[in-house]
């Protein structure tokens, strides 16, 4: 099940932005997500602090600043992927490649000042590096995103 609000975005974070790049090949300006919350067997909860220093905001839009949906569904996709990655003993020698997005709806803009909050969880069990999650993101205790994400790790060449 989704874990839902209130999340305490002020506990010791399980993984911080150091060790997250330690999953993710992802660097800033693309990597997403600052902080994973909480991680279990079924889902993952991760946090991205939304500021006007985003390259983004530069021109989407410049009267008002909005974040794209589509870097909300890619900084879900990060969530997952350090999910599934979080699974395996050597995740530095594994790649996430994301296969489809499925349902997703946009329920709130976000703005600048705004903390993200993604909870995912497992649709199904990992089969075959195949994972499948049902993701929302929320802005405080509102809905701003949510979709269905699939992923599939790939050993690195």
């Amino acid at each position: 099940m989704i874990k839902e609000p209130p999340f305490d975005i002020y506990q010791t974070p399980v993984y911080d932005i150091i060790q997250i790049q330690k999953f993710l090949p992802h660097r800033p300006p693309f990597l997403l997500i600052d902080k994973i919350l909480e991680i279990s067997q079924d889902y993952i909860v991760g946090l991205k602090n939304v500021t006007m220093n985003e390259p983004f905001f530069t021109g989407h839009f410049p009267q008002e600043p909005v974040m794209p949906g589509v870097l909300q569904v890619e900084a879900m996709a990060q969530t997952g992927g350090v999910f599934v990655l979080h699974t395996v003993p050597d995740p530095e020698n594994y790649i996430t490649y994301f296969l489809k997005i499925e349902d997703v709806k946009f329920r709130q803009k976000v703005v600048p000042g705004d903390t993200l909050i993604f909870s995912m969880e497992l649709i199904s069990p990992i089969r075959r590096g195949i994972c499948n999650m049902k993701g929302v993101a929320y802005v405080g205790d509102k809905v701003a995103t949510e979709g269905r994400l699939m992923a599939q790790i790939v050993k690195n060449q």
